[in-house]
């Protein structure tokens, strides 16, 4: 289990006429995270920093972005370890507004702006979990959502086919657990992959 947040979210602050916009988005891993920070970098192209931070699967990456070292990147960084975040990445950009803010000043300036756009969101527990498909028989489908119930396993998709193909998800013990108590009923086994759920 750990803090994530539950949304994206984006604030923005003027400091001496330079403007920081702060956008932060869950991630649930490192290709998630970079193709994130890829995307806000097009989007704010003509902007002259794109400082980040993200804390995924413990990984930890920070950078700067051509500010003064240490005074963008480590400072978000440590924003998610302060609020014990993981699989979060902060990006904040900055359109320089022809004032030199100093060392302090930069470190104030996107520290703010990330805080900010953390009020925005929500913090919440995660844990990891599992997604899978189980197909059965029209017959077979109340008993599943019967144990669904009694397991608090959570029924996301029905899709009516030859069959029915069952989406569920839920922690691995869960899963464990549905698979060894009515088994028999599950026609055309279990597929599943690994997922990151909400608490």
């Amino acid at each position: 289990m750990f803090r994530s947040i539950d949304k994206n979210a984006v604030a923005e602050i003027i400091e001496k006429k330079s403007k920081f916009i702060a956008n932060v988005y869950p991630a649930n891993n490192k290709d998630e995270a970079e193709n994130i920070l890829k995307q806000i970098r097009q989007r704010y192209h003509d902007a002259k920093h794109n400082s980040y931070a993200y804390i995924v699967e413990n990984i930890e990456k920070c950078s700067d972005d051509g500010e003064p070292s240490g005074t963008a990147g480590a400072p978000l960084l440590d924003i998610l370890k302060n609020n014990n975040l993981n699989n979060v990445i902060i990006v904040v950009t900055r359109y320089f507004g022809g004032i030199l803010l100093g060392t302090g000043g930069l470190v104030r300036a996107y520290t703010e702006a990330a805080k900010k756009a953390l009020e925005s969101t929500k913090i919440i527990e995660k844990e990891y979990g599992i997604r899978y498909w189980i197909e059965i028989s029209y017959s077979n489908l109340k008993e599943i959502q019967y144990i669904c119930k009694q397991l608090k396993i959570e029924i996301v998709n029905l899709e009516y086919k030859e069959n029915v193909i069952v989406t569920l998800e839920s922690n691995k013990l869960k899963k464990e657990r549905l698979e060894n108590s009515k088994i028999n009923i599950i026609e055309k086994g279990i597929t599943s992959k690994e997922i990151i759920i909400k608490v």
